[in-house]
């Protein structure tokens, strides 16, 4: 039986120099093998992708130099290796070179019926949600994980 819901996640972050920039070089050399890491790995369902096969160009904040990434997976857990023990957890571990560090909530979860693609503006709601009210069912964090709602249910 395939799974009725799948996790959601927004990350976001202001780069300390637009893309094009030399401090930004390293981080963008390494977005394709990074895109297609997370594309291969076990649980991935969907990321958000412009016309050049990144996200960098999306911009969903005023601020030019906000970056958004999102993506759909199975399940936390699956997610939750990819992030941090991948390749991609050496790269998340240097953020600092390449990300100011955020006041506000930068990373929101939450589930989704399986075969819906959230959008730009849902995931932003998501964020701002999880800021105003902290972790709950409808916005959460790797920290604070919640489970997939049971049948009938709605996230």
């Amino acid at each position: 039986m395939a799974a009725a819901w799948h996790l959601a996640q927004i990350n976001i972050g202001r780069i300390v120099a637009p893309m094009d920039d030399p401090r930004m070089a390293e981080f963008a050399a390494a977005l394709t093998e990074i895109n297609a890491l997370a594309e291969s790995s076990p649980g991935f369902v969907w990321r958000l992708k412009d016309t050049g096969g990144d996200a960098t160009s999306i911009q969903a904040f005023p601020d030019p130099l906000i970056l958004v990434n999102m993506s759909v997976w199975t399940n936390v857990e699956l997610l939750k290796h990819y992030v941090y023990r991948s390749v991609h957890g050496k790269f998340f571990a240097r953020r600092q070179n390449w990300f100011e560090k955020s006041e506000t909530a930068h990373l929101a979860l939450w589930w989704i019926p399986a075969g819906h693609v959230p959008t730009v503006a849902e995931a932003k709601e998501r964020l701002a949600l999880l800021d105003e009210r902290g972790p709950s069912e409808r916005a959460f964090t790797f920290r604070e994980p919640f489970h997939a709602p049971t049948e009938g249910s709605t996230s």
